[in-house]
């Protein structure tokens, strides 16, 4: 189990303990995280659950498919740093992570 936190654009956060497994859109989704809808379910099919992830944590997080690398091309304010958090999946290797959802999702 990984304890990630979830930062808002108006930097409020929120910390979860996410289940090994469970993809980080899955534990927002289901906690009511503001700014990450998951509106396809998890499919990487849209870009509703955009996320910044913080940069100690961009290896661990793993690499991006070039299915994400689409789906991040309808995004808006996406950086070298951005994910979606449907694609990354918690381990206790990813304990402590920290994302942050970008302005234009809020």
């Amino acid at each position: 189990m990984a304890k990630i936190t979830y930062v808002a654009a108006d930097d409020s956060a929120r910390t979860l303990e996410v289940e090994d497994g469970y993809s980080l859109m899955e534990a927002a989704v289901s906690n009511g995280i503001p700014g990450i809808d998951g509106d396809c379910g998890g499919n990487c099919a849209c870009a509703t659950c955009h996320v910044h992830v913080d940069a100690a944590w961009l290896v661990l997080a793993g690499t991006k498919s070039d299915m994400e690398e689409s789906m991040l091309d309808f995004a808006e304010g996406v950086t070298a740093d951005s994910r979606l958090a449907c694609q990354i999946y918690a381990s206790p290797a990813l304990d402590g992570m920290i994302v942050r959802t970008p302005v234009s999702q809020h």
